[in-house]
């Protein structure tokens, strides 16, 4: 592609159509070139998709990390007020029926087996620096929305819910598994749940071990909109649409509350460093159980690629 020009996409609800554009030639080529990150940009609603492409297992791997990061970091410099124009923010997964399995639970093990405390910590930091950025929406003025259809597990449920607005087919489960094998979620689940829903019903969904579909996510308001199997991008179209007229409105109301929230980057990581001591204090058999739950995520993601 040429450095001047930038990909469009015009997403139908059975199509997606590519174009080029040099209207937003100042859109950074380096963002269209991430490994892990598929980005196409709609001109008409100004909004950015990106859909995750992992190599191998659906998890935050450190490369998935690391092309989320330089994402961030590319959309701040590039979209904004006198820049190019951004309005919606959107996240999904081509991983077919996979969200996101969440934190690399194979390099968990590793970590825990060398007692490298160090190296989950700064796992964790990663982890909530961009989940952090997330929330503020890049300080930028738009909404951020997240299209779930597959399963979000352990981290990927809690990556989405850093996001304004969740978009879920009915098809799309949620869980934090992680005390099947004696940890908790460390990424976020315990600030943003507790705040979300209350202490009380935060404590039952992390401690519960729980598949929730779509629909009791929906009935909790943790999922916004609902979408017919296959429908996820329809119905996120069909949002942004219905959100435009109250688009400023909607961003000053979101920034309100996060402020009510009061929750900061210092918190995050101090929960995420709770999580490191925990996680070093497993016992093989949960280590065992971690393995296992590795395994039969490595055994889907063979399907997926071979499908």
């Amino acid at each position: 592609m040429d450095s001047g020009v930038s990909r469009v996409i015009s997403l139908s609800d059975d199509e997606e159509l590519f174009a080029e554009s040099a209207i937003h030639q100042s859109i950074p080529v380096e963002l269209l070139a991430l490994e892990q990150l598929d980005i196409l940009y709609d001109d008409r609603s100004a909004a950015l998709w990106t859909f995750m492409k992992p190599d191998g297992r659906p998890s935050f791997t450190p490369p998935m990390l690391h092309d989320f990061e330089r994402w961030q970091e590319l959309i701040a410099d590039g979209f904004g007020e006198g820049k190019v124009p951004l309005r919606y923010l959107i996240l999904g997964s081509r991983a077919p029926d996979v969200f996101c399995f969440g934190g690399d639970l194979a390099l968990f093990e590793q970590l825990i087996r060398n007692r490298d405390r160090e190296g989950l910590v700064a796992y964790g930091h990663r982890c909530c620096a961009i989940l952090d950025r997330n929330i503020r929406c890049l300080d930028l003025e738009m909404l951020t929305i997240g299209l779930v259809q597959g399963a979000a597990l352990g981290g990927g449920f809690e990556a989405l819910l850093s996001f304004d607005f969740i978009v879920a087919e009915k098809t799309a489960t949620f869980g934090l598994p992680e005390i099947m094998f004696g940890l908790f979620p460390g990424m976020g689940a315990h600030a943003l749940l507790s705040r979300k829903l209350g202490s009380a019903m935060a404590e039952r969904i992390i401690l519960s071990n729980e598949t929730f579909t779509a629909e009791q996510m929906y009935e909790l308001g943790l999922v916004h909109e609902l979408a017919e199997p296959g429908d996820g991008i329809g119905a996120c179209k069909q949002f942004i649409k219905k959100s435009e007229r109250r688009h400023t409105g909607l961003v000053g109301s979101r920034r309100a509350m996060k402020h009510a929230w009061k929750l900061d980057l210092q918190e995050l990581n101090r929960i995420t460093e709770i999580w490191a001591d925990t996680a070093l204090e497993l016992r093989e058999q949960d280590l065992k159980v971690m393995n296992r739950l590795v395994a039969a995520q490595a055994r889907l993601a063979e399907r997926i690629a071979a499908a």
